[in-house]
């Protein structure tokens, strides 16, 4: 693999696995509140998304397709100071779909906590916790 995960230089890269965790963070982050890219990449970091360019490149393209998708909708907004912003909203069907995504979430949290759990016990332990 080419990509390495910065914490581990050797080890395959799985961060950009979890990009499209974006998606449902951004949904709810855009229920009952408009905004502009900026202020939306700012605002991931407390979901741990860094704000690097890959995670800007991720925000923008994942707008587009939600909003290709009719989840999100924007609009071109004059800002009192500087260019023109693109404003991004949710839609009824953005607001069905982050319920979906917090469905799934709730659904798939004990899978996760299983997951660390077995991976951080003991080797010798595995195999009892896994029957």
């Amino acid at each position: 693999m080419e990509n390495r995960d910065k914490h581990k230089p050797n080890a395959p890269c799985v961060q950009g696995r979890m990009a499209k965790f974006m998606e449902p963070c951004l949904l709810l982050l855009l229920r009952g509140q408009r905004s502009h890219g900026y202020e939306l990449m700012e605002m991931l970091s407390f979901f741990g998304f860094e704000g690097s360019s890959s995670d800007m490149a991720t925000l923008y393209r994942t707008l587009r397709q939600l909003e290709d998708a009719g989840v999100v909708s924007s609009e071109w907004e004059e800002g009192s100071q500087g260019p023109r912003k693109r404003v991004y909203e949710l839609t009824k069907d953005g607001l069905l779909l982050l319920d979906n995504w917090a469905s799934v979430i709730k659904q798939n949290k004990d899978r996760l906590i299983r997951f660390l759990e077995t991976y951080e016990s003991p080797q010798s332990d595995q195999k009892e916790r896994l029957q």
